[in-house]
């Protein structure tokens, strides 16, 4: 996890700045706001005004009104139904424009968030969990919207009630307004303290939870690793053990809060009981009207809820600093791609030669390990050329640097002798193809997969992409044909189905270079025989590189390449290499065919 993930919100001004540049999001729809601010400002200050009415109609009642406004007790009762109706007619128009400028600039901010996400290189995701970035860009994004819809209209609601209800109770009754007062610094001293404390066991709340939501995530993608292992006994616990410290800092916060709560309603109500009392001896001596205390009763009531919440409201608007903080620190990143230069129209024209010189790399993750050692091979165009060695000997890390995936340390890689660093990184990546060894299926259709390598491909070239795949027969044999679902990463086809699906894929992509990431290692010989066969239909008129552990896979390449610890160790045609004596090559050569003579032995036996 990223330590600056979990780093405590400091209040700086630097800081809230940051923090506050959020509200960039709800700039376009900045008349709604205002306008929904007004109604809010606008309908609290009705309502507190309205407040004093039932004391004075309590006054008129008994003939000694404190303002000679020359209302009888009858008209008081259409002033309440034309108050109410205005109140509600308001009411549902500032909620309505709250929710369109959170639903709306919440999406914006949702869409540039996914958007700096994608196009972040690959050590970002490296760094990070899946689960970390699901949570910010649903979690800490819902926490932003609910501040922007509820909690900052309450806030400012509370605030605005407060103020001029102590304005409103200084001014009706000074005698016992000044006791009220009393307990208002202490409330809202104690409020902020408890609030930062909370908002603490707040923010180790969301974390665990999110790191619960990963938990989750990384057994449902890996299901059939946790069955094969029979260890859903051992995730369960997992999984219990994450949910109940959830539960543990759950409890905690809700003690906190609990005990913020009681201290809150002692010495508020304490002090409204003080003051009831207070007032009713002075009804009591006639230095106070009864509606004149009725109407105090109202607005202590009312302002102890104010007082009550607001403590609970800044601890939500301090929350979400916290995750605006999260938000931010992604949405400041530099992106690898820019998408909108991705949107514009035109290619690479290359003609596929590539040249590696004296390359050396090691991995962001792991920089005391160096993966690849001065490594320097050349592909003309059109040519086949082979990867061979052990596991961790730097073949798939080749792939990965002529894509881009991560920046060498050392030497050059240059695409038709220019230097990739200096092409746009979009159009080089959709100059190569690739087709793994763990084929990666989105879960729509078998149409969408093929699609996915050119999105506006015509229905006849998806057809020619899977002839061409050993793909259409079985496809059409399918009762929805290409509408068939494939399931979460195309569980519902077989390994040589998914694989054949990538070779389509990448045939309609139509790429000048393509990189076979080991494609057929994992598969039985019959499957093994169709892949292979699309495979030779795919690298027709292509500069072609190979990762094979099967040698008699590359028998016919154009050079085989043979790496060990990061070095090229050895290089040349299967024919050469096989007579080295004591050559890696003719060591993995010997066993392999050995290995395949005397199994066809025993079956023939």
């Amino acid at each position: 996890m990223d330590n600056k993930e979990n780093k405590k919100f400091e209040f700086t001004g630097k800081n809230l700045k940051r923090a506050l540049s959020v509200f960039s999001y709800i700039k376009p729809y900045r008349l709604q706001f205002i306008l929904a601010m007004f109604l809010l400002v606008a309908g609290s200050l009705i309502f507190m005004l309205i407040m004093g009415l039932p004391g004075e109609m309590t006054n008129t009642a008994i003939g000694k009104p404190k303002f000679n406004f020359g209302l009888s007790v009858s008209d008081y009762g259409w002033i309440f139904l034309i108050v109410l109706i205005v109140q509600g007619i308001m009411s549902y128009f500032r909620t309505t424009l709250f929710a369109l400028v959170s639903e709306k600039g919440m999406a914006n901010m949702r869409k540039d968030l996914y958007n700096k996400i994608i196009t972040q290189p690959i050590v970002f995701f490296e760094e990070r969990r899946v689960g970390e970035l699901t949570s910010r860009i649903t979690t800490d994004i819902e926490q932003l919207q609910s501040v922007f819809s509820i909690t900052l209209a309450e806030f400012i609601r509370q605030l605005v009630v407060m103020v001029s209800g102590v304005i409103i109770i200084i001014y009706w009754t000074p005698g016992l307004s000044m006791i009220m007062l009393m307990t208002f610094p202490v409330v809202v001293i104690v409020s902020m303290f408890f609030g930062r404390y909370i908002k603490k066991v707040s923010r180790q709340r969301q974390d665990q939870l999110a790191e619960t939501n990963t938990i989750v995530e990384e057994t449902f993608q890996s299901f059939s690793m946790v069955k094969s292992f029979v260890n859903e006994y051992f995730e369960s616990l997992r999984y219990g053990k994450s949910v109940d410290k959830v539960v543990d800092i759950s409890l905690r916060y809700a003690r906190l809060r609990g005990i913020f709560f009681a201290f809150i309603i002692s010495i508020l109500f304490g002090a409204i009981f003080f003051i009831l009392w207070r007032g009713a001896l002075m009804v009591e001596t006639g230095n106070m009207e009864s509606g004149d205390l009725f109407s105090f009763i109202i607005y202590t009531t009312i302002l102890g809820s104010a007082i009550a919440s607001f403590g609970n409201l800044y601890t939500q608007m301090v929350g979400a600093l916290g995750a605006t903080e999260r938000i931010l620190e992604i949405l400041e990143k530099d992106e690898e791609i820019d998408l909108s230069e991705s949107k514009k129209p035109g290619t690479l024209s290359i003609k596929g030669k590539v040249t590696l010189e004296n390359v050396g790399f090691s991995y962001p993750t792991r920089k005391d390990v160096e993966v690849l050692k001065n490594i320097s091979l050349q592909v003309e165009p059109g040519q086949k050329i082979a990867l061979v060695g052990q596991s961790g000997s730097g073949k798939s890390t080749i792939v990965q640097l002529i894509l881009r995936f991560y920046h060498i340390q050392k030497g050059i890689i240059k695409i038709d002798d220019k230097d990739i660093t200096t092409l746009p990184i979009h159009q080089l990546r959709k100059e190569i193809g690739i087709v793994p060894q763990d084929v990666i299926l989105f879960g729509g259709t078998i149409l969408e997969n093929i699609r996915y390598g050119k999105p506006d491909a015509t229905m006849d070239e998806v057809k020619e992409a899977a002839r061409l795949s050993n793909s259409l027969q079985f496809i059409e044999s399918f009762p929805d044909g290409f509408e068939t679902l494939v399931g979460e990463r195309g569980i519902k086809l077989s390994g040589g189905q998914r694989q054949r699906i990538a070779i389509a894929r990448a045939i309609l992509k139509n790429p000048k270079i393509l990189i076979l990431d080991e494609a057929t290692s994992s598969l039985d010989a019959e499957s093994e025989k169709l892949v292979q066969e699309a495979l030779e239909n795919l690298m027709i008129g292509r500069t072609s590189i190979i990762v094979a552990h099967r040698l008699a896979t590359i028998k016919d390449v154009d050079c085989i390449y043979v790496l060990e610890n990061g070095h090229i160790v050895e290089e040349g045609t299967h024919a050469a290499l096989i007579q080295l004596p004591g050559g890696i090559y003719a060591q993995y050569a010997s066993l392999q065919f050995e290995q395949k003579s005397l199994f066809q032995e025993n079956i023939l036996s």
